[in-house]
């Protein structure tokens, strides 16, 4: 297994990929390859990452495109789906019940996710009062999170003026998460941006009656509702 992550957690990561939030825009020349960013966001080598799309290849989970992008097949979709949604339901039985941060879920969801059942989950989601959406906004039914993408946009994609509402915080990077918490951005908040310098990296935003600089990385993991 690749450095520890499971075929679920691939499932995941190439879910998030395959689904874009806002505009479309096809990996193309000069885009980073899919193993490139699976790799990146599981944090592992791209060899490892390229082995795995293999296994995933071989199992039908995944099969290739017209220029080598992996698509997910319908029995790797169906998976993939019931992996993101048990993640978010597991997560706001952490909050809700077990008193840990929006933060903390996301990591001990992922080393929960295998020890849930199928009707294990139900039971939870049914005991939740179906939540909609999991702490850091993302919505529990793929399909209705499939048709908000595209009223979303990534904070970094706004320009000077703009305003908008944080709805989803990108959960791939732990550091980055908590972060995201520690400054109050968080879904719900609303924003405007005051200064988008992509030269320097930044976009400096008003939260609270308060201005601050996001850098680049964390203006591209929060996905916002634009006035």
């Amino acid at each position: 297994m690749a450095q520890g992550h499971s075929v679920d957690e691939y499932l995941e990561t190439i879910y998030f990929l395959a689904f874009p939030i806002g505009e479309y825009r096809p990996l193309g020349g000069g885009s980073p390859t899919l193993a490139s960013r699976v790799a990146e966001m599981l944090g592992v080598s791209r060899a490892s990452a390229g082995e795995m799309l293999k296994r995933l290849e071989g199992d039908g989970l995944i099969e290739r495109g017209e220029h080598k992008e992996a698509l997910l097949t319908g029995t790797g979709r169906k998976r993939a789906e019931r992996v993101v949604r048990k993640h978010r339901i597991i997560e706001r039985l952490l909050t809700d019940f077990m008193g840990y941060t929006a933060a903390e879920a996301h990591v001990q969801a992922d080393l929960l996710g295998d020890t849930f059942t199928e009707d294990m989950v139900e039971r939870i989601e049914e005991k939740l009062g179906h939540p909609a959406r999991c702490p850091h906004g993302w919505p529990v039914d793929p399909d209705f999170e499939q048709a908000e993408n595209r009223e979303l946009a990534a904070l970094s994609d706004l320009a000077a003026g703009d305003r908008a509402t944080i709805v989803r915080l990108a959960e791939h990077d732990g550091e980055l998460l908590h972060w995201f918490y520690e400054e109050g951005l968080v879904p719900g908040s609303e924003i405007e941006v005051r200064e988008a310098q992509p030269a320097a990296g930044q976009v400096t935003v008003k939260l609270n009656g308060q201005e601050r600089a996001i850098g680049e990385k964390a203006a591209a993991g929060l996905f916002v509702r634009p006035a």
